[in-house]
């Protein structure tokens, strides 16, 4: 009897392309193209935090992620510096994951800015490669912002694949490729190798992956305790780490951003129909009941509201989803222009313990 053959192993990491400043510039056209750094206030070069992120043009004045702010400000003094909107960050990563999660059930956020999805089901690098490309192009249509994508055998290959050409690249390392991906990059470029443990290696003459593969990993051991034989498996390219989902997704949102401000009351709701079916949609996908619905509208000048409202049951059924929400929206809406809007799903139930009804369809 022939052996079966395994389908092979294809993992994505997708990365946000400097994700506080892209957003604070998608909310403020007007800066792009400027350099722009997040953080704390730099109080004219005395200030004594540091940056949380900058976007490219700030990066060319050597500004960097977790540099003291007044170093940063005596970079650049043109550089527009803005401080942390934390709220608004995580409003739109919620919005990024739950495109990205669309494309696998096998789903793992990492943090406010990046994943990891698992396409191994697609059985096919060139599929992986144009699904790639879709969550690229649906992430820049619909939140405005780019990411960059790294696809390869393993989750270490996909993420340091996914920085190679920022921003808005992507790379893709086939399993055949692994060698000659890995072997000229700096030693650094492996995840879990800091600043004291490159320098250590330095001193030990070992500046590329290539030069780490050709230690003696009884050496290593004895140099680094555990972490030197991982490091040795990762330079090797051997990473069989599985892409897991942290339990309990506290939510499904989606909002609409207008280029220019609307205040057209039918164009308003047709688009909260069209949301409603999107969160909807991925509400079923996921097999769960939802039982708060939440709706937030930006008005011109970025001003919020928001409202939750709980139901007395949980449900998935769309009408019932659309037609709280269009209640929600019409009692926060007071007329104004409207920048964004959106509509989130929370409180989520599995559905298993009660029967199935015509309403959930």
């Amino acid at each position: 009897m022939p052996e079966k053959t395994l389908p092979q192993r294809i993992i994505m990491h997708i990365d946000m392309d400097s994700f506080f400043a892209s957003v604070e510039v998608r909310e403020n056209p007007a800066l792009k193209g400027k350099p722009v750094v997040v953080g704390a206030d730099p109080k004219e070069g005395s200030g004594r935090g540091v940056v949380s992120t900058c976007s490219y043009e700030a990066r060319e004045y050597g500004i960097k992620s977790a540099m003291p702010v007044s170093t940063a400000y005596h970079l650049c003094r043109d550089c527009i510096f803005l401080p942390v909107n934390m709220p608004l960050y995580k409003e739109t990563s919620a919005s990024v994951m739950n495109i990205i999660h669309d494309y696998s059930d096998k789903f793992q956020q990492v943090s406010i800015d990046e994943a990891y999805i698992d396409v191994s089901y697609t059985n096919s690098f060139d599929e992986a490669i144009r699904i790639g490309r879709e969550i690229k192009d649906k992430i820049l249509k619909e939140e405005g912002i780019t990411c960059s994508v790294g696809i390869g055998p393993g989750k270490i290959i996909a993420k340091i694949a996914s920085g190679i050409k920022k921003p808005a690249g992507m790379t893709v390392v086939r399993p055949e490729e692994v060698r000659d991906f890995l072997d000229p990059l700096p030693v650094e470029k492996i995840p879990g190798i800091g600043k004291k443990t490159k320098q250590k290696l330095e001193r030990h003459g070992i500046l590329t992956t290539r030069d780490l593969l050709g230690c003696d990993i009884q050496e290593l051991q004895t140099a680094f305790g555990k972490h030197g034989i991982m490091m040795h498996r990762l330079a090797r390219g051997i990473d069989e780490s599985e892409v897991v989902e942290k339990k309990g997704q506290k939510s499904i949102g989606k909002q609409k951003t207008y280029p220019k401000d609307v205040s057209d009351l039918p164009e308003l709701h047709q688009d909260l129909a069209l949301i409603c079916q999107n969160v909807h949609s991925r509400l079923r996908s996921r097999g769960y009941l939802c039982r708060t619905i939440t709706v937030k509208i930006r008005y011109s000048g970025f001003v919020d509201s928001s409202k939750a409202e709980t139901l007395l049951h949980a449900t998935r059924d769309l009408n019932t989803i659309h037609e709280k929400a269009l209640e929600i929206f019409t009692g926060l809406y007071d007329g104004r222009p409207v920048r964004s809007f959106g509509v989130s799903l929370s409180g989520f139930d599995s559905g298993k313990s009660r029967q199935t009804t015509l309403s959930d369809f």
